[in-house]
């Protein structure tokens, strides 16, 4: 059809021929359909006939292959039909073998131990471990908590004694005062520290305001013709000062960034091991009142256990005291080293820099950078990226 469609559109047939060409088309269609409708009508015809004159089923022969049947090897099925009839008529059933009979009962006999008690075994002894398991967890924690529980109960009674008066301490007094030197050492820099950082940011100020001035400076020299060299001399001086500025901010950064180090890590970590001693001192006293407190009372055999239960709690006690305090009498000595080293080192370079800017010495303000490795950040630096600001 769309080949008769495009001869039409180009002109090859006329529209009478295309006429013609599709009523001949509609009368070969609907020739076609009446021809299947006759055939299905007269297959369904002789279908009825076949299942009307077919052969009965309850008539129908059987060949058997088999020996002992008739000679002809056709077995009537209506004889068959008689010979079962009369076989339910008499009662005459199968009778099962005496040997199939008891292979089947040894079998069952030995089956039912895999599938009824082996399995029944198995999931209880399973059931026993996973329930034994979570026992052991279970009292595993109880023990921690117990042991928390009587540990705390003891280090809060002896805090509360040491606290009113009423209990006495282990005092390590050279020990103590280094201890007390460096709280307040400490309290010390985190105020040099904390004023060295509100001088760089009024400095940082300053120098920003410094370049505005010189920038504006340098423009007026450039609109004012009268006043040009006026304009330019202060735009110089601004301009000096700003990169001496610069300079002298970079070390004092340095030397507030070597402070931090020394303040909130160096100190903080020997700190951290003063707390853990403490700790340690006040369990070794509790577990020592206690001993003290037993070795008062009576002496039977229960309170003998006890007694000895509560030495070996002391021994480790004391062995973790001890092992502590030494750890804090290294650090404090290594810390002490260290802090002078680092402090010398700051305190003059923060001397060496703050003369030479005031003095307006910028060789002396270059050398000093260079002689404690002091590196500028190149100039426009702390500006945000294109990438940032975007």
């Amino acid at each position: 059809m769309y080949t008769i469609y495009m001869y039409t559109v180009c002109g090859y047939l006329s529209l009478h021929q295309l006429f013609v060409y599709v009523f001949y088309c509609t009368v070969l269609c609907l020739t076609s359909v009446q021809a299947a409708k006759i055939q299905w009508t007269l297959d369904e015809k002789d279908l009825q006939q076949v299942m009307v004159s077919g052969p009965n089923l309850n008539e129908t022969s059987i060949v058997s292959g088999g020996y002992g049947g008739p000679a002809g090897g056709i077995i009537p099925t209506s004889s068959i039909k008689d010979l079962r009839m009369k076989s339910r008529a008499q009662g005459v059933g199968l009778v099962p073998s005496q040997s199939a009979a008891s292979r089947i009962a040894n079998q069952n006999q030995t089956d039912q131990p895999f599938t009824g008690s082996g399995m029944h075994h198995s999931n209880s002894n399973q059931n026993m471990s996973v329930e034994e398991a979570n026992r052991g967890v279970a009292v595993e924690k109880l023990d921690s908590v117990k042991k928390w529980g009587i540990n705390t109960y003891k280090c809060t009674k002896q805090m509360f004694s040491e606290r009113f008066g009423r209990g006495s301490r282990t005092v390590d007094l050279e020990l103590e005062a280094q201890i007390d030197v460096l709280r307040d050492t400490k309290r010390k820099y985190e105020s040099v520290l904390r004023l060295t950082s509100a001088l760089t940011s009024h400095f940082y100020n300053l120098v920003q305001t410094q370049q505005a001035l010189g920038d504006t400076f340098a423009d007026l020299s450039q609109k004012s013709p009268e006043l040009r060299d006026e304009f330019g001399y202060n735009a110089e001086t601004q301009k000096l000062l700003c990169r001496n500025g610069d300079a002298l901010l970079g070390a004092i950064n340095f030397f507030v960034s070597s402070i931090n180090t020394l303040v909130n890590k160096t100190m903080e970590d020997t700190l951290m091991t003063i707390k853990l001693y403490e700790a340690a001192r006040l369990e070794f006293d509790a577990y020592r009142a206690d001993l003290e407190e037993l070795s008062l009372g009576p002496r039977d055999a229960a309170t003998m256990v006890r007694i000895e239960v509560s030495q070996q709690q002391y021994q480790v006690q004391r062995d973790k005291y001890e092992r502590l305090r030494s750890d804090v009498t290294i650090k404090l000595k290594f810390l002490e080293e260290n802090k002078v080293k680092v402090m010398h080192k700051q305190l003059l370079l923060f001397h060496n820099a703050i003369s030479a800017y005031f003095a307006g010495n910028q060789q002396q303000l270059e050398q000093t950078l260079r002689q404690f490795n002091v590196k500028l950040k190149p100039p426009g630096s702390d500006k945000p990226s294109w990438l940032e600001e975007s």
